[in-house]
């Protein structure tokens, strides 16, 4: 889908303090084995802010070098992928009362790692239906997974899971990157991946049992051994087809592309699924940041490109694709082009705002 006259005016992020992966496995959390073939190096861990907390700092941060004011704001999208609060609570309206205190409309966008990007469509849509030339929309993203209720070092071979916060906010008027297209396909065939044997209904108890995505995997080895059908398909020819598809309706192509913005996976599956197909090296994406975070859930990609902006990675007239996948299966890709550099926006702030 090509988009005219959508930017990202302002972007915020919290990261916490970090974990080295050498002192998880000296505690026993994560097999030696496993550490290495993952390349990480750290993981952020966040010992006492809420999700929702978290969220609210880095919007702060991502509208104060926005430059708009909160009655610009037409709406607050919120992604998640574990808890925020009490069930039937609404995160988005507390985030909302903590940040623009405005009487409009706030919801989760629920999409699994690909929430953020989810968000800037519907943002994007919205804000093209809108047509006001200084409407804004608030996107945040954040989660906490410092619980006994999550394997953080061992629910998936595929990554080791980041505490964090993010945000962005969505323009109209200008800002520092310019929205040129994105697409979303997905594999729905590939979806029990993920599902295992686990009941569909009634909730097991406890209600919400301990994340372990590699254990789900695990049922489905069971059954293809015993000859049951295997639910894969090329994924990565489909995420190439996807992202050639959306490069030629921004009206570029892949060489053109400065940098990669991707989630934040291991080593290898970084490889295999993302940058293998579309024959990158890790170089041009965000690989070097990711290895010292782990990967943050929704917020992997506004922390590549906050990362990428800030310290002059990426420049006016760059373009940044924006690359991911989550489960379903289903990618998704953004093209974006760098319009400003961050000491010409309104607001600069430090970062850290925590």
């Amino acid at each position: 889908m090509k988009f005219d006259d959508i930017h990202l005016a302002g972007v915020g992020t919290y990261l916490p303090r970090t974990i080295t992966t050498e002192y998880a496995v000296k505690e026993g959390w994560y097999a030696k084995e496993a550490r290495e073939a993952s390349g990480l190096e750290a993981v952020a861990v966040e010992d006492t802010l809420p999700a929702v907390d978290m969220a609210v700092r880095a919007a702060r941060t991502a509208v104060d070098r926005s430059g708009h004011a909160a009655d610009d704001f037409l709406g607050l999208l919120h992604s998640h992928t574990y808890y925020q609060g009490p069930e039937g609570w609404s995160p988005a309206h507390y985030i909302l009362g903590n940040t623009l205190d405005r009487p409009v409309s706030a919801f989760q966008v629920q999409h699994g790692c690909l929430g953020l990007l989810a968000a800037l469509e519907s943002a994007a849509l919205r804000l093209t239906a809108d047509g006001g030339r200084d409407a804004a929309m608030l996107l945040t993203a954040a989660d906490n997974f410092n619980t006994p209720l999550v394997g953080r070092w061992t629910s998936s071979s595929m990554f080791v899971l980041a505490d964090s916060g993010s945000s962005l906010v969505v323009s109209r008027r200008g800002g520092f990157a310019r929205l040129l297209a994105m697409d979303f396909v997905s594999q729905p065939g590939m979806e029990a991946m993920h599902r295992g044997d686990e009941p569909l209904f009634p909730p097991r108890e406890p209600v919400r049992p301990v994340m372990d995505f590699e254990g789900r995997l695990e049922s489905w080895r069971t059954r293809w051994a015993e000859g049951g059908s295997i639910p894969l398909a090329d994924f990565g020819a489909l995420i190439a087809a996807t992202v050639e598809r959306t490069l030629a309706t921004a009206g570029t192509s892949l060489d053109r592309i400065a940098r990669v913005v991707h989630n934040g996976f291991n080593q290898d599956p970084l490889n295999v699924f993302l940058l293998d197909p579309l024959g990158l090296d890790a170089s041009r994406g965000t690989w070097e940041l990711n290895r010292g975070t782990g990967h943050a859930s929704v917020s992997d990609f506004a922390i590549g490109l906050e990362h990428l902006w800030t310290t002059g990675q990426v420049v006016p007239g760059d373009q940044v694709l924006v690359l991911g996948f989550t489960t379903g299966m289903e990618a998704a890709c953004a093209v974006l082009e760098i319009t400003a550099r961050p000491t010409d926006t309104p607001a600069f702030p430090s970062r850290g705002v925590h």
